[in-house]
């Protein structure tokens, strides 16, 4: 948003977007789709180092926090700021057949890109059936 001339609009503006700003997922969209046997999920956190950003899973849901601070040179006086500043935490509950022990993620290009794989126990199975004919009976002792 533009603030013209007015410093208490602007200020108040600056405020209203650190204090409600920082609320679930302000800063970083996320696109999920599903690749076969993975879904991939991919946040935008441009300006961010990757060791300012913190990656964990735990009960099913995913958990992205990073901080990004603007570096303004002494002097410099804030006249429009859209881009966020500050901490920023995203939560995604993923489904419970996700195999948390081979989750990978990468980061590059502001972009940071979490695989979420299927386990092999949630894969579909084929089910061999056997004829009746072939059964054995079970005795009760």
């Amino acid at each position: 948003m533009l603030v013209g001339a007015d410093p208490f609009l602007a200020e108040f503006d600056r405020l209203a977007h650190q204090v409600f700003g920082t609320g679930e997922g302000a800063g970083m969209p996320v696109d999920v789709t599903r690749r076969g046997e993975e879904l991939v999920v991919r946040f935008d956190i441009p300006g961010v180092t990757s060791d300012a950003i913190a990656l964990s899973l735990e009960n099913h849901v995913l958990t992205v926090s990073a901080e990004r601070h603007a570096d303004y040179g002494d002097g410099e006086k804030v006249l429009v700021q859209e881009r966020f500043d500050g901490a920023m935490t995203r939560r995604i509950r993923v489904p419970e057949w996700v195999d948390a022990e081979r989750v990978g993620a990468r980061y590059a290009d502001g972009v940071l890109t979490v695989v979420l794989p299927v386990a092999e126990q949630a894969k579909p199975r084929r089910i061999e059936i056997t004829p009746a004919s072939a059964q054995t009976t079970i005795d009760a002792a």
